[in-house]
């Protein structure tokens, strides 16, 4: 394929055929792809050409010139442009359906043709739902300000509402961001390396109310702490006030020293009837609604009767192992975190639950040994991180051969691949994506396995 003559900043009429799984625009240039921010299929658009790379190249929509029926306009263009909320611009039930075609896609890639994928279970309201926000923080025109970067820059774009934050958490940021501005606290310069404040990170618990601020800072000498803390603290919702030091330049949010400035070390929230003591760098479902939705999917799909010893790998601060403790005659979290092995034990007591272990380890090694042992697992519960299981794990589950593998991924693709390498030993059951993220193009998906 020849590349065709295209240059950046050039200008173009596009003709939409498709969605990218990042939601972007997909047009054809004499069979060269472009991929196109805020175009939607069936769309003509006036676009300006931001990036050309060997096979295939960047645009951004200047005009829409023919419009899609599912475009949305009474949203702003802003949460598109930052990648807080890129499929904004398209009708909800279309998002859905978008998501579900992204999962028969990656499924049809692999080679999996015949497994039927459910509807995307969606949201009665896809909008406020997420209970963490981590927002940077800058100092523009001698002021700190709280915003979001402009996509792939490190632009800040000041803003206050954030479309799918929980709104008292917006509000709570914006009396943060006053609060340090007050006390002439400056916001980080990215660019000189110099500043203090870099991110303020907030968590709110959806069923109980209750909220954690830390301030991510580049020093720890701010001026006033205890001043701030105590003006943070005036709002009774506020439990817990840490202070963060990230002194590195890097990507990476939080830095490893956590100090407590205020109120206590954790705040409570519920699932599913149990409650959960969340500290600053817990892993922790930020969609609660869609959280008990998905666990109510995955703890069906186990058909437990309380006969089963069941694994729940990669098990956190153990929210799955406990929500169906009560289902099954024991859990056994395995978890590579020491601190969230701590939390999981912590939360086992909270619900008086005792019939459940946390252990510190892979869970790939766990297994092995287990098989070694012949130590039987009925069921497990699975659900790692994007990359999906390690090879490794895929060896040692055909080794030790649980009855039920309940997967929920993150990740369609690597969901796919898995499951392609996992059923020579194993019938795939039907897969249900849940849309854990409305407005962006992340996919969650359950589905059962069981042993041939």
């Amino acid at each position: 394929m020849e590349k065709p003559n295209l240059k950046k900043n050039q200008e173009i009429e596009l003709d939409i055929q498709d969605l990218s799984y990042e939601g972007k625009g997909v047009a054809k240039v004499d069979d060269f792809t472009l991929f196109v921010d805020n175009a939607l299929p069936g769309e003509k658009v006036k676009a300006v050409i931001t990036r050309v790379n060997k096979n295939f190249g960047f645009a951004k929509t200047l005009k829409v010139l023919v419009e899609s029926p599912d475009r949305v306009h009474d949203i702003d263009a802003v949460y598109a442009q930052t990648g807080i909320a890129p499929l904004s611009h398209l009708k909800y039930d279309k998002q859905l359906e978008f998501k579900h075609n992204q999962v028969v896609t990656d499924f049809n890639k692999i080679g999996l043709k015949d497994i039927t994928v459910n509807d995307t279970l969606g949201m009665e309201s896809p909008f406020n739902y997420r209970n963490k926000a981590q927002v940077p923080v800058r100092q523009v025109n001698g002021k700190l300000t709280t915003g979001f970067y402009r996509r792939r820059s490190h632009d800040l774009v000041p803003m206050e509402n954030f479309l799918i934050q929980d709104p008292k958490i917006d509000a709570e940021i914006i009396r943060v961001r006053d609060i340090l501005r007050k006390y002439n606290v400056r916001g980080f310069d990215e660019q000189n390396q110099k500043g203090q404040i870099k991110t303020i990170m907030v968590r709110r618990a959806y069923f109980t109310g209750e909220m954690m601020v830390v301030l991510v800072s580049r020093t720890p000498d701010i001026s006033h702490y205890k001043d701030i803390t105590k003006e943070i603290l005036i709002n009774p919702e506020i439990k817990s006030v840490f202070l963060n030091i990230n002194s590195k330049n890097t990507n990476v949010i939080l830095g490893q020293k956590m100090t407590l400035l205020g109120g206590k070390k954790y705040i409570d929230d519920e699932i599913l009837g149990h409650k959960y003591r969340i500290s600053p760098k817990s892993f922790y479902q930020v969609n609660p609604v869609q959280t008990q939705n998905l666990y109510k999917l995955a703890i069906d799909k186990a058909e437990l009767t309380g006969k089963e010893n069941v694994v729940d790998a990669y098990s956190g601060i153990g929210t799955i192992g406990l929500s169906l403790a009560n289902k099954a005659k024991h859990v056994t979290g395995i978890e590579i975190i020491e601190d969230a092995v701590k939390d999981a034990d912590q939360n086992a007591k909270l619900n008086n639950i005792t019939n459940t272990d946390f252990i510190v380890g892979k869970t790939e090694d766990v297994l092995n040994d287990w098989a070694k042992n012949e130590v039987s697992v009925d069921v497990l519960m699975v659900d790692p991180p994007r990359k999906g299981l390690a090879n490794s794990l895929i060896d040692s589950l055909k080794n030790i051969k649980p009855k039920r593998i309940v997967y929920i991924s993150c990740n369609p693709a690597t969901l796919a691949r898995d499951l392609e390498l996992l059923s020579d030993t194993y019938e795939i059951g039907d897969v249900t994506p849940v849309d854990m993220f409305p407005m962006t193009n992340h996919i969650e998906c359950v589905t059962k396995l069981t042993l041939k």
